[in-house]
């Protein structure tokens, strides 16, 4: 018998014209781990709130659900928290408590488990995820990744027989993603709890997968092996999104059998291809010494309190006029606490920044913000204050003379074709998918014009697609001369559109350096395609890079099927 089974499923919300879902139909056995993936805003999230009763939207409903041979509605609420575990996609969001130990004990005290039920669930949970180091802190001292690790603990303690997963890795960097995801498989192997999972991320989900289910305007296109649909959406848009593996494969003439892993991509290249030491990737244009200094921080030193400990240490750094310029590092490194005070929402207690040549202590906050710095912070919702995006976008113009707003109203219209959110102009801010949000926030912060625009996770929940649009965006930025400070954990984005690249480690950046530098010189931060290609094409960054070795070396005795 099927865990879930989802029967003709078509769900409109409230208000809205057309179907989020439409005629989706698809069932998952117990034990298996399912990907959704699909283009933001095409109803994944949608879908998944359907998997549990009490988070379901508010709208038109459709078709029905049924979980372990039930209609989902008739299954008790108290069987529902405990079997289906829901994570969310901001941790945050989720975290209810102030102690980590009472977060993991949260959901037993509601389901009403006696006191020696928990504490044994509780310590079984803290050891299999190795968290007795921070038991008894507060949460709010966590990073990001612990917070999401507490999440799923908490979840896990109540013994779920499903897992449903919103992005869970989305604000992760790319180590604690994989340390994360690599805990959901041996949740999924070991104790042979059911996944679903929706992630844009698919180079570490996409071979856990026994299924993967593809959405595209709500409505279901393939439900397929991940082979078969790496296969199957070669002629399509979501392509962009399949993990470089599968990309390579395809673009390079599909000899073989399709590689999904770092490993079974290194096989198939040296079974087919020929190495080529000296390749040499198309050259990135260098920045000609005269370039202006647009940016720069000198020494900076900050902590949060008096006596507490340094966030950002001894940081300098210089950004030229035009630049890319993208900074890297793991969680809690303090990134987006540098971005702060790049920005002047913090001040530090040591050092100097510079904004175009200015000491920022001179600068007023109306001079700063007005055609001068733009600034897109971690949590777009922070952004957001109109009842429809619309709204939002209009309240950038609200101290404009005539003549200025009717200039600004032609750039507001450019902007919302850039950023293709005309068709959620109707709509509540909060009621966008992740995606739409970081896109609804970057057309706001672009509405300012500004010279600098400092960016803290801007393709966070962007699908691939939308990603290619979004770096055509920054090209059309950087030829009018606009500098581009971006914090991310975006690997692959910052590989193939980066001018240059840090690294950030405790507190201040440890190395800087052009983009194809950076990447060929690391191990771990690093893209699929270099970990994949490197012992044939060393210098090969890109997932084109390789494939456009692939197609100069490809071996005689090898044809395509």
């Amino acid at each position: 018998m099927a865990l879930f089974e989802i029967e003709d499923l078509t769900f409109t919300y409230s208000g809205a014209e057309r179907p989020a879902l439409e005629h989706v139909s698809f069932s998952i056995e117990p034990g298996e781990f399912v990907v959704i993936c699909g283009k933001s805003g095409c109803g994944k999230t949608t879908l998944l709130r359907h998997f549990k009763t009490v988070l379901t939207p508010y709208g038109r409903r459709e078709g029905k659900i049924r979980f372990c041979g039930q209609e989902l509605e008739q299954v008790p609420m108290r069987e529902q928290a405990g079997g289906i575990g829901y994570v969310l996609q901001n941790p945050d969001n989720q975290i209810v408590t102030d102690k980590v130990w009472h977060e993991l004990a949260f959901g037993l005290e509601n389901l009403g488990c006696d006191r020696h039920t928990i504490r044994l669930r509780v310590a079984e949970m803290a050891s299999f995820f190795g968290i007795q180091n921070w038991f008894y802190k507060n949460v709010e001292e966590l990073s990001g990744g612990q917070k999401q690790l507490l999440n799923l603990a908490g979840v896990m303690a109540m013994q779920p027989k499903v897992l449903v997963l919103d992005e869970p890795t989305s604000q992760l960097d790319p180590i604690a993603a994989g340390d994360f995801l690599s805990t959901i498989r041996k949740i999924n192997l070991d104790l042979g709890v059911t996944v679903i999972l929706i992630e844009h991320r698919l180079e570490e989900v996409f071979p856990m997968a026994d299924k993967v289910l593809v959405l595209e305007d709500g409505k279901r296109i393939f439900y397929d092996t991940p082979r078969n649909v790496g296969r199957a959406l070669a002629d399509n848009d979501l392509f962009l999104a399949m993990p470089t593996p599968v990309q390579i494969y395809n673009a390079a003439g599909q000899p073989g059998v399709c590689p999904l892993t770092v490993c079974e991509g290194r096989s198939w290249l040296e079974a087919y291809f020929s190495p080529q030491p000296e390749f040499s990737a198309e050259a990135v244009p260098e920045k000609t010494p005269k370039a202006d200094v647009v940016v720069e921080a000198k020494e900076l030193w900050f902590r949060y309190e008096k006596e507490g400990r340094d966030i950002v240490k001894d940081l300098s750094m210089q950004v030229h006029k035009g630049e890319f310029f993208c900074v890297l590092g793991g969680n809690g490194t303090g990134k987006s606490t540098a971005m702060k005070l790049l920005c002047g929402i913090h001040k530090p207690y040591r050092g100097k920044i510079r904004l175009g040549g200015r000491d920022i202590r001179k600068i007023s906050s109306k001079e700063l913000f007005h055609h001068f710095l733009g600034v897109l912070p971690q949590n777009p919702q922070t952004l957001f204050v109109g009842n429809t995006v619309e709204e939002d976008l209009h309240e950038m113009l609200t101290d404009c003379s005539r003549e200025e707003k009717q200039r600004r109203l032609a750039v507001m219209d450019g902007v919302i074709e850039d950023t293709e959110i005309r068709h959620l102009l109707h709509m509540h801010p909060y009621d966008l998918s992740g995606g739409e949000q970081q896109r609804a926030a970057l057309a706001k912060v672009l509405l300012l014009e500004p010279q600098i625009l400092l960016l803290d996770e801007p393709t966070k929940g962007m699908d691939g697609f939308y990603k290619h649009k979004l770096a055509g965006i920054f090209s059309r930025l950087k030829e009018r001369g606009i500098t581009i400070l971006m914090v991310s954990h975006d690997v692959e984005f910052c590989a193939a559109y980066a001018d240059t690249c840090a690294m950030f480690f405790d507190g201040g950046i440890v190395t800087s350096c052009p983009a194809r530098e950076f990447f060929t010189g690391n191990c771990f931060y690093t893209t699929m395609a270099n970990r994949m290609a490197r012992n044939l094409y060393p210098q090969a960054v890109t997932g084109k890079d390789v494939i456009d070795a692939c197609r100069k070396n490809r071996r005689r005795d090898s044809t395509p099927e």
